[in-house]
């Protein structure tokens, strides 16, 4: 099974994905590269980005119904 397909699975069984969840579950390194097949292939993925502490910025993915 792809990447793709497990993150598009992930997003449908919890409802959202992150970097981490991607690289700790799928091995997924690139997951914005995913979520950019997912919408070519006409899925609706929301993002919402944050900066944490740190001053790093992280990406949240989901499905949007």
């Amino acid at each position: 099974m792809s990447q793709s397909v497990q993150v598009l699975n992930h997003m449908k069984q919890h409802g959202s994905i992150t970097s981490l969840q991607a690289l700790k579950l799928y091995g997924c390194f690139r997951l914005a590269a995913r979520v950019y097949e997912l919408r070519g292939k006409g899925h609706n993925v929301q993002t919402q980005k944050w900066k944490t502490r740190s001053g790093k910025w992280v990406a949240r993915y989901w499905l949007k119904p």
